[in-house]
């Protein structure tokens, strides 16, 4: 990562950030800002500190309605684990790697040096970066920013109980060790038209894994894809709540 020295960005850094943004500021200086970390900034209140505290409410805000307005029949409790996943620090500091933010920012020696820049860091440059959106251009823009940004996220986190998509983790593990896709395949089904139960199990070339039931197709496959992934690995990852 070569990271920008502590000094002024110069317009064609700034206008190359914005260009990954597809945004441009009003206010250059708030986006500068959104790119300096504390270890190099004069105070505290001259690095990205309380963007970041702003912009995570504001991430959380669009997060959340964006929930609510696309998946209009889960429950309070499913809308706040997948809100969970998708505004955590993980995800956040993988869309500015995603972004290429990284190449933007401001950092001290002691961490500029660093062959890679904590995570913690990422993630509140992401923030900051929708902070310094908000205040410059309103909510609209942000908006479609960060749905535009992390829109795959929130899909990724909804196929999955616990917001760890089973399948694609089988099908790339799959596909590199044997060059081939797993298959699923219904084995049973029990219950009412409305309360159906579905019992899955996934098939790499002949080799046929545990199969697992679930209270959909979808969750069957993610559980017959953990349980393929236990046996091939031989170990037990997280297990999907219903």
């Amino acid at each position: 990562m070569a990271a920008v020295p502590p000094d002024d960005f110069t317009d064609a850094q700034i206008e190359e950030c914005e260009a990954v943004l597809q945004y441009r500021f009003g206010d250059r200086t708030l986006l500068r800002r959104a790119l300096t970390h504390s270890s190099v900034s004069r105070t505290r209140l001259d690095s990205n500190e309380r963007l970041e505290f702003l912009g995570d409410a504001i991430l959380g805000m669009i997060v959340c309605e964006a929930l609510f307005e696309q998946y209009p029949e889960s429950p309070e409790g499913e809308l706040t684990r997948i809100k969970s996943v998708v505004v955590s620090r993980a995800t956040c500091a993988r869309l500015t790697r995603r972004l290429g933010l990284q190449e933007f920012l401001r950092l001290g020696k002691g961490v500029a040096h660093r062959d890679r820049v904590p995570g913690s860091i990422l993630a509140a440059v992401f923030e900051a970066v929708v902070g310094a959106m908000h205040l410059d251009g309103g909510l609209a823009v942000t908006r479609e920013f960060v749905l535009r940004a992390i829109g795959d996220e929130i899909h990724r986190a909804a196929e999955s109980a616990t917001g760890v998509n089973y399948k694609s983790l089988l099908q790339q593990f799959s596909q590199k060790a044997y060059g081939e896709t797993p298959v699923y395949s219904v084995l049973d089904e029990k219950g009412p038209d409305h309360s159906k139960c579905f019992k899955v199990s996934a098939m790499i070339g002949t080799r046929v894994f545990e199969a697992a039931w679930g209270p959909s197709k979808k969750m069957a496959e993610q559980r017959a894809a953990n349980n393929a992934l236990i046996q091939i690995e031989g170990k037990v990852p997280p297990e999907p709540a219903d």
